[in-house]
């Protein structure tokens, strides 16, 4: 099995495939940004929030690699109904999932595990997430 084998298993073609809450929001509450400049991922987040600071609704738009196109798709399936706190937890769940972080990760980001080995892709998988919480938090990408 070659490196693109093992780093691209079927759940994470799976997740990226699925497109979950791919696409942009009409009246998004907030919007951010986030690049990665050594490899030139791009993700975007749209969040619609409610009066509690949860989130209501989520899209995004990526251009990227299938590994941060898989993990904008995961963090979108699980994300409704988070705040802040629950986004960080979230993260701590894919940092987990990595190895980044001891302990086991929950759904879906037990599909990255494969990636731990690559620790130059680790970023691929966060950067959804780091977008995520820059719209939480109230950074904009107008």
């Amino acid at each position: 099995m070659n490196d693109n084998e093992q780093l691209y298993q079927e759940r994470i073609v799976a997740l990226a495939k699925a497109k979950t809450g791919a696409g942009k929001l009409t009246s998004p509450t907030r919007t951010a940004r986030r690049d990665n400049p050594l490899c030139g991922d791009r993700v975007t987040i749209d969040v619609r929030l409610d009066d509690d600071g949860r989130i209501a609704e989520i899209a995004h738009q990526v251009r990227g690699c299938l590994l941060c196109q898989a993990s904008a798709a995961a963090l979108s399936s699980v994300a409704v109904g988070r705040d802040k706190a629950g986004v960080a937890e979230l993260r701590h769940d894919a940092e987990r999932a990595i190895g980044r972080e001891a302990g086991d990760p929950h759904e879906p980001f037990t599909a990255f595990a494969p990636v731990r080995a690559y620790k130059s892709r680790h970023e691929c998988v966060l950067l959804p997430i780091e977008a995520l919480q820059d719209a939480v938090a109230g950074a904009s990408e107008g």
